[in-house]
């Protein structure tokens, strides 16, 4: 998807929240570049400004699926989880919507050891190899394949590190920016008026707590991506 085919509405995303940002006292200085004015007590983004680095953003993530590079979505806010979850599994890109385990990035090879005993230790109950084991010890690997589950099911098929990580709360996910930021992958990221911007490479000037706003961004991000994908597709 070319850059200039994506079409943002000021309109769609005012009616969605995305221009609702923190409270007057929460602002971070290096968002007031970002904000147009306040409205009972909340700071309001100029959504011109959003929707300018939204395109750059989305022109970026079109670039980097149409290159055959890797993206990941990192969302491990309570509210944003499922959403963040389920779009990552429509475009079938890697999510982390649980919690962040220091060193997905920076210590990659062992994060990757203890996928593959994952998948390895799933294969194994599939396939009944669990099954000579005692009651009381396949009990306990149930629980050991439920708690590997949650950590890593969303990195599964991640067998090298992506181009970017797209985050959707910078604030609850610091530590994934700090380690993308070691390791040289891009960082897309909403920025809200609370945190400080200049450690993303593509900020998002925007709510990120609302679910209705998060997902206007997602849903966009995602049909980037499948038409990506599509074209790719057709070019073979």
């Amino acid at each position: 998807m070319a850059k200039e085919d994506i079409k943002l509405s000021v309109e769609e995303m005012e009616k969605a929240g995305v221009g609702f940002g923190h409270r007057v006292s929460k602002l971070h200085p290096k968002m007031k570049q970002y904000v147009s004015g306040m409205k009972n007590g909340i700071h309001i983004f100029d959504l011109e400004k959003t929707a300018k680095e939204f395109t750059k953003a989305l022109a970026v993530v079109s670039k980097i699926v149409s290159d055959g590079k890797g993206i990941v979505f990192v969302g491990t806010k309570i509210q944003l989880k499922a959403i963040v979850k389920d779009a990552a599994e429509v475009c079938g890109i890697p999510s982390v919507s649980e919690r962040w385990l220091g060193g997905t990035f920076t210590n990659f090879e062992t994060i990757q050891k203890r996928v593959s005993y994952f998948k390895d230790l799933e294969k194994k109950k599939e396939t009944g190899e669990l099954e000579k084991y005692t009651k009381k010890e396949r009990l306990m690997f149930d629980r050991e394949i439920a708690s590997l589950k949650v950590k890593f099911d969303g990195i599964r098929n991640m067998s090298k590190l992506p181009e970017a990580v797209f985050i959707f709360g910078l604030d609850k996910d610091i530590t994934c920016a700090r380690e993308a930021k070691r390791k040289g992958i891009k960082i897309i990221s909403i920025v809200d008026t609370n945190v400080n911007p200049d450690i993303v490479d593509y900020p998002i000037p925007a709510n990120d707590d609302a679910i209705s706003a998060v997902r206007y961004i997602i849903d966009r991000v995602k049909e980037v991506i499948l038409n990506s994908k599509t074209q790719i597709s057709n070019s073979k």
